[in-house]
């Protein structure tokens, strides 16, 4: 890596910075305990209600909620109680309060990077209230001069990311656990990337593995300051 070149690090937010996947995952879990009794592949139908609300609702907790509850009723239907549905639904909701406590090693590494020469951001997707609010809970808005949320993460908005910072895009590294969102566009368009995989992963983020003379595979977020 370059990293005399580099003038941001920019940085995803849900399952990066801070556990998000894992709380998705008791809630989908709690749905595939539900409908299970009436359909081959629980986590098949949710993907094809996921994947088919994409275009309208994009991510983020409400697009889930709304997701949830529609895969619930096509199912199961008139097999729930209005009891069983409205736990589901308040066990939804529940991840619009998450604590998005910040992951291991995090805080002290961001830390660290204030002595960088780097501008430090934040560059993620989803519902505008919610993740605004997770960042704040966070207690890491500080260590940022740039938040930028946005509905999906294609190379035009990666291209953007850079006018917006007065940037080229290989004076840019993303850093981010999704392989499909954060590093092949950011790599797509010239940037530099470093991936650092969660332990779960969210269906519709699946992706081949990617090989690239500008990505960096590491395992502890601290290693971020072993590659600058």
């Amino acid at each position: 890596m370059e990293s005399e070149k580099l003038r941001v690090i920019a940085f995803d937010a849900d399952d990066t910075l801070w556990d998000c996947q894992s709380h998705f995952e008791a809630v989908e879990n709690h749905l595939y305990r539900l409908i299970a009794p009436y359909c081959e592949d629980p986590a098949k139908e949710l993907y094809h209600t996921e994947s088919g609300n994409m275009a309208d609702l994009g991510y983020g907790c409400k697009a889930f909620t709304i997701s949830i509850v529609e895969t619930a009723l096509r199912v199961a239907g008139d097999h729930l109680s209005t009891s069983e549905l409205s736990e589901l639904l308040t066990h939804s909701k529940s991840l619009l309060h998450l604590p998005a406590t910040p992951l291991p090693e995090v805080e002290e590494t961001l830390q660290r990077l204030q002595a960088y020469p780097y501008r430090l951001v934040v560059f993620t997707k989803g519902e505008l209230q919610d993740q605004e609010n997770k960042l704040r809970r966070s207690g890491l808005s500080k260590y940022f001069s740039h938040v930028e949320i946005t509905s999906n993460k294609t190379e035009e908005d990666f291209q953007q990311l850079c006018e917006h910072l007065g940037i080229l895009p290989n004076e840019l590294l993303m850093v981010g656990n999704s392989l499909k969102s954060d590093i092949a566009p950011a790599l797509t368009i010239g940037a530099w990337a470093v991936h650092i995989p969660f332990h779960v992963t969210w269906q519709l983020e699946h992706s081949e593995d990617i090989q690239h003379e500008r990505l960096t595979k590491i395992t502890h977020f601290n290693e971020i300051i072993d590659i600058l």
